[in-house]
């Protein structure tokens, strides 16, 4: 009888592997282009989001070869941490990942995720980078300051790694985007960080398309 979890898992996915920061994924579009080639007959059911407080869980059943498998996904950022209040976006992106993991537990690239249940205190330790994002209050006024109000100032030590970076300025930049009240605001943000968002966008354009969507999704709020 044929093993055709062996056959799947035999297929090297390795020049299908989109890296984000320290994270490995496979393009959902040829993962199900390869499982479509081996089972015409597969299918999937995405079931709905369960929400966990603030955050959400999603879930995907992938049968192949007359095999059900579901697997569950939480609803995170690049980071890999849990996003609060995620809009459809974010859901629809996770949803696909969840696909993509679903259809690996049939064999295709499944071993992207080894090592992805290990407990966090196996990792290496590394010093804390600090990160510092002003204002704490929104200010009065921001026009003809020296120094600009709305400047995201970051402190890294000296094992900090890019990553690192990055990390710290998506997270500033959400915190800073909170304070900001109208659309002249934004722009001040992102005109005065604009070197600092270059720079983000040269070593990861995934993480700075996710700051330009937090821009869009504030501005949204503040138009309201």
């Amino acid at each position: 009888m044929d093993n055709n979890f062996v056959k799947l898992a035999a297929i090297d996915v390795s020049k299908h592997i989109e890296k984000k920061q320290n994270l490995s994924y496979l393009s959902w579009s040829w993962a199900v282009d390869q499982l479509m080639r081996h089972d015409p007959m597969a299918n999937w059911e995405f079931h709905a989001p369960e929400q966990f407080g603030e955050t959400y869980m999603v879930a995907c059943t992938v049968t192949a070869f007359g095999k059900p498998i579901k697997m569950h996904l939480p609803v995170m950022d690049h980071r890999n941490q849990a996003v609060k209040n995620p809009d459809a976006f974010v859901i629809n992106k996770n949803m696909m990942r969840c696909l993509v993991k679903a259809i690996a537990c049939h064999g295709l690239g499944l071993y992207i995720y080894s090592g992805e249940d290990l407990p966090s205190d196996s990792e290496e330790v590394k010093p804390v980078p600090r990160v510092e994002a002003k204002p704490a209050k929104p200010p009065a006024s921001i026009e003809g300051a020296e120094a600009p109000a709305w400047q995201i100032k970051i402190t890294t030590t000296p094992e900090a790694s890019m990553d690192d970076f990055i990390s710290m300025v998506f997270a500033a930049t959400n915190k800073m985007l909170e304070f900001a009240k109208t659309e002249k605001q934004l722009m001040e943000i992102f005109k005065v960080n604009r070197v600092i968002f270059d720079k983000v966008k040269a070593a990861d354009a995934g993480v700075y398309n996710e700051i330009m969507d937090s821009f869009k999704t504030t501005k949204a709020k503040v138009s309201q």
